[in-house]
């Protein structure tokens, strides 16, 4: 599913160019807001909350919980839909520079209480380990937005920015709408059996104990996030460039090259996701052992952000021309890069110290990642332009780590092993490269499509892990 929105993503990118892309992504930032205050963090209190009744054999409270929460979760999104309507004028004018109508946000506001619920039963069912109902879901909505934005855009694009930008954002509510009916009908059929499982103003303290302080630091660092988006094209603009090409740059930054970077980051996340439950029952039965699981997931992450980083860094060129069919974005994936071991590692971390119900820690990271990286955006972007941009990433991304790496090892004693979890990766990508150029030398050939270097090069890589993975076991 990710592989097709990322193709999605690559032929938006090809069809509107990058002006249009950054100006779009602008309106998501704003959008992802008030998603935010939706939400409002019941998702994940309801995910922690199920998971430690059903290990105490408590179904009927666990759907207790979920039909409590589902109703806060209405509730919160009729109040981020009317936020958005209320400030609308302020959000166009201010935010988003008068380049789109209020309209937008009209559309914007109708989808966040279908948004807001199915994120509440969606955390429902991963607690119970059916998240197959979820992606089933998710694969609805992106086939249907996908159809609907091909069937509106050609339409839309002759009429202008402003057209095109509401055909995305009505091809997104109109695709929320039905993945909330979907999953809804799911819900219907889980409460056979539990119709006496009525909604208890009981269990509103213990949610609301979960949900408030994730949603209060949830608050503030979606609108930091959000105010991180909206200055960098302002900024951009002091540094002596134009309106348009500041638009932009930030759109070939932000929309085609960290998509890129991060898409591989789904095989890390599903499972990031998982772990979320699965640290709240250790959490509930007092399991001692985390360091233990802690250092078998931080070996299997690393060994696939490195090869991966590895991929983006030695073919960032043909990546580049085979995706857009241009060189602007590959000397940015070639420097970004070595990021992505930060990226997925963070991911991975987050999701553990969810688990541990260090939720508020998590955001309190993110809340003090994101005012370091607006004030260098503030004061370097003028100066340096896009390397401030380039190097306001760059400390986000390692300074969101260490933070989150301090608290897990606080929590678990968990000891980073630095020749297993970072230099044994980097010698076999050093092989896997080195047999690559050799076998290329001793055959007299030139492997020119990039995409079986790529294989030859993961293939090689993967063996060399597997052969000191095994020694390790063995000296164990």
């Amino acid at each position: 599913m990710r592989f097709v929105s990322l193709g999605f993503n690559i032929y938006l990118s090809n069809k509107l160019g990058s002006e249009t892309i950054g100006i779009f992504t602008l309106i998501m930032s704003v959008y992802l807001f008030f998603v935010t205050i939706a939400t409002s963090g019941l998702s994940m209190a309801i995910t922690c909350i199920v998971s430690e009744e059903l290990e105490k054999r408590n179904r009927n409270v666990a759907f207790q919980t979920l039909r409590t929460s589902m109703l806060m979760s209405l509730i919160f999104g009729i109040i981020a839909g009317s936020l958005i309507i209320i400030f609308s004028n302020f959000i166009i004018s201010i935010c988003l520079h008068n380049l789109v109508s209020s309209k937008i946000l009209i559309y914007i506001a109708i989808g966040l209480p279908f948004i807001s619920v199915s994120s509440c039963i969606n955390g429902y069912f991963s607690a119970i380990r059916k998240v197959y109902k979820t992606a089933v879901s998710q694969c609805f909505e992106l086939i249907l937005k996908i159809i609907i934005t091909i069937i509106l855009l050609p339409n839309s694009i002759s009429k202008g920015v402003e057209s095109i930008c509401i055909s995305l954002i009505l091809a997104d509510v109109f695709s929320e709408i039905v993945s909330f009916t979907f999953i809804y009908i799911c819900y219907l059929y889980e409460k056979k059996g539990f119709s006496d499982a009525k909604i208890s103003f009981g269990n509103f303290k213990r949610i609301t104990s979960l949900s408030l302080p994730v949603a209060l630091t949830s608050y503030i660092r979606s609108g930091l996030s959000t105010l991180k988006q909206l200055i960098i094209p302002a900024r951009l603009e002091l540094s002596g460039l134009s309106c348009s090409l500041a638009f932009s740059n930030y759109g070939i930054i932000q929309g085609m090259v960290m998509p890129i970077l991060i898409f591989p980051n789904i095989f890390i996340s599903s499972f990031s996701n998982l772990l979320i439950p699965e640290f709240s029952r250790y959490t509930a039965t007092k399991n001692n052992n985390l360091h233990i699981v802690c250092d078998k997931i931080f070996t299997l992450t690393s060994i696939f952000s490195i090869c991966i980083s590895s991929i983006f860094f030695l073919f960032s060129n043909e990546l580049s021309l085979a995706i857009y069919q241009n060189l602007e974005s590959a000397n940015w994936i070639k420097l970004l890069s070595p990021l992505v071991f930060f990226m997925y590692m963070d991911t991975v971390i987050d999701g553990i110290l969810k688990g541990l119900q260090k939720q508020v820690f998590v955001m309190f990271g993110n809340i003090i990642d994101l005012v370091v990286t607006i004030l260098i955006l503030y004061f370097l972007l003028p100066v340096l332009g896009i390397y401030g941009f380039i190097f306001s990433i760059i400390v986000s991304e390692i300074l969101n780590f260490s933070i989150s790496f301090f608290q897990l090892w606080k929590l678990t004693k968990f000891k980073f092993n630095l020749m297993y979890h970072i230099l044994l990766p980097i010698i076999c990508c050093v092989i896997s490269l080195s047999f690559l150029c050799f076998l290329e030398y001793i055959l007299n050939i030139t492997f020119n499509n990039f995409i079986f270097r790529i294989i030859a090069f993961g293939c090689i890589y993967l063996i060399s892990c597997f052969l000191w993975l095994s020694k390790r076991r063995n000296k164990k």
